[in-house]
């Protein structure tokens, strides 16, 4: 050790000593990794090694591959995206990485808020990324696959409470604790499995108008539960490269929500809303109205309502197996992940 520094307010002071219960900082020393202990060299008694949770949640993570490549950020080399991955690794001890033999990136974290932070992270760096579905790791313990169980703690108004167990038990959760915890709020817990949880909280956060407080801790291994439905509805997508326009998007919106207002850039394969039914609708938001010499007595403006906004993490629950989210400094986007339509139809047919 060559220095030592205490931390006096928002300043670092170098000391001549660390005495008991100080949390001090140390130079000087190479190649020491989170969980090592440093001792005096005549007492070297190692203390436990600390255990951190294994992940729960994989997602490919790999550099921006739309049409609006490297217009938006300043980092958007797979090269760079590496180099920043590796140095989150030096202190984001529960996060783990690799790449694959085809060169694909795979993070992994302990669930979607853990993956989400970091993906926000880069974003505000100047990164341009993409990212897949997050998917459930599952064990294989004594020749059965199992897949992780949680337990999630709801603190919620007791006008809401109805919708948030619904919603709850519609992914399989399973009521473990109701309690009282103020005039007018309650406390839920439930025992429901890591796959249930993906999207949930934006869902609740939503249900109950931004009211409810959530967390979530590991529990255990269990064989593995028939697959939940899908919880989303097909894609409204723009199947022409532009810009958005009103007569384009009252068509669109006629099918859904919609993401996207006039005047925004899009392309073919990008996804603008979500359609009211299973199947996924391919729609020209970029068409214009044909202007002719005839007006109609009474015509009507147009009038489309407010886009739907997401963040990060609704986004990531909304995704399904054959899109990507497209994540750079100014904007998300939701994206096919092939953006040809034929290719995408005839990948389809193969399925």
């Amino acid at each position: 050790v060559t220095k030592v520094f205490l931390s006096q307010g928002l300043k670092r002071v170098e000391v001549e000593e660390g005495l008991a219960g100080d949390i001090v900082t140390l130079t000087g020393i190479k190649n020491v990794g989170i969980g090592d202990t440093i001792t005096d060299v005549s007492n070297p008694e190692a203390m436990p090694v600390i255990k951190t949770e294994e992940p729960i949640l994989s997602m490919s993570i790999g550099p921006n591959t739309s049409p609006f490549f490297g217009t938006e950020g300043k980092y958007f080399s797979g090269r760079q995206i590496l180099d920043r991955i590796e140095r989150e690794l030096q202190t984001n001890i529960a996060m783990k990485f690799r790449i694959t033999e085809s060169g694909q990136y795979i993070l992994y974290g302990r669930g979607e808020l853990h993956l989400s932070i970091f993906l926000e992270t880069l974003r505000r760096e100047g990164y341009e990324i993409e990212v897949g579905k997050p998917s459930i790791i599952y064990k294989e313990i004594n020749g059965v696959t199992m897949e992780p169980v949680e337990e999630l703690t709801v603190d919620v108004e007791n006008e809401y409470l109805g919708a948030v167990k619904s919603e709850v038990g519609r992914r399989k959760g399973v009521l473990l604790v109701q309690e009282d915890i103020s005039t007018g709020s309650t406390r839920l817990v439930f025992d429901i499995t890591s796959a249930g949880l993906l999207g949930l909280r934006s869902m609740l956060l939503t249900l109950s108008k931004g009211t409810s407080v959530l967390s979530s801790i590991f529990l255990r291994y269990e064989k593995v539960a028939p697959a939940l439905p899908s919880m989303r509805k097909g894609a409204i997508i723009a199947s022409e490269k532009g810009k958005s326009l009103t007569y384009g998007l009252r068509i669109a919106q006629d099918k859904g929500n919609l993401f996207i207002g006039p005047q925004v850039q899009v392309y073919a394969g990008m996804v603008v809303g979500i359609n009211g039914r299973g199947e996924d609708v391919e729609i020209n938001v970029c068409k214009e109205k044909q202007l002719t010499n005839n007006r109609s007595v009474g015509e009507d403006a147009i009038i489309l309502p407010p886009p739907v906004t997401l963040s990060l993490e609704q986004y990531l629950g909304l995704l399904e197996n054959d899109e990507l989210l497209e994540i750079t400094p100014k904007n998300l986007r939701l994206r096919k992940k092939i953006l040809d339509s034929t290719k995408r139809y005839r990948q389809n047919k193969k399925n």
